[in-house]
């Protein structure tokens, strides 16, 4: 593999690696927010976000609980999809990239991202439901804006991945025959 080729992997790993990060503060503070709401709401307009959905909890703790599922969940599993890219990258040998482990994680993001591709989606669909009931979900609509491109991107991932299973195969094969 070229040098320049080395580089902008290594480059790419850290972007991932900040990427990580920044999910992952984002999750978490998402899940302080919401311990905050339910048991200190005066503290929501310093925290994380300004995430006040107490609103929206007076008037309906199923719709409260619905949306703040989706956002934590969905949060959640970004962060879970770059682990797995990090750990992908981490692991992968370039000589010999076709591998059952490389296949394996790339058919692993293929899935988380089409998870949260299908969540944003009901999500939004839920919060459009909500909406016209009258609920102020303007807060809302940060979480889930990107569902349609993580469902391409699940499936532009899912084709990349069967490439790769498919190329296991070929080199699985080729191993036996020499």
């Amino acid at each position: 593999m070229a040098k320049g080729d080395q580089y902008i992997f290594i480059f790419l790993h850290i972007i991932a690696w900040i990427i990580f990060v920044g999910l992952s503060i984002e999750a978490g503070g998402l899940i302080v927010n919401f311990f905050f709401s339910l048991y200190n709401p005066e503290l929501i307009p310093n925290l994380y976000q300004k995430l006040d959905l107490t609103e929206m909890y007076n008037r309906s703790t199923w719709a409260f609980f619905s949306m703040y599922s989706f956002i934590l969940v969905i949060s959640i599993l970004k962060a879970c999809l770059f682990y797995i890219l990090i750990m992908l990258l981490s692991k992968m040998d370039l000589s010999k990239p076709f591998s059952p482990f490389v296949s394996g994680h790339i058919t692993k993001i293929s899935y988380y991202t089409f998870s949260v591709g299908i969540l944003s989606f009901g999500a939004r669909q839920t919060a459009n439901t909500l909406l016209h009931k009258g609920y102020n979900i303007s807060s809302l609509n940060q979480f889930w804006a990107d569902s349609q491109a993580y469902i391409i991107m699940a499936a532009v991932v899912y084709v990349i991945a069967a490439i790769f299973k498919k190329g296991v195969d070929l080199q699985n094969e080729n191993d036996l025959t020499v």
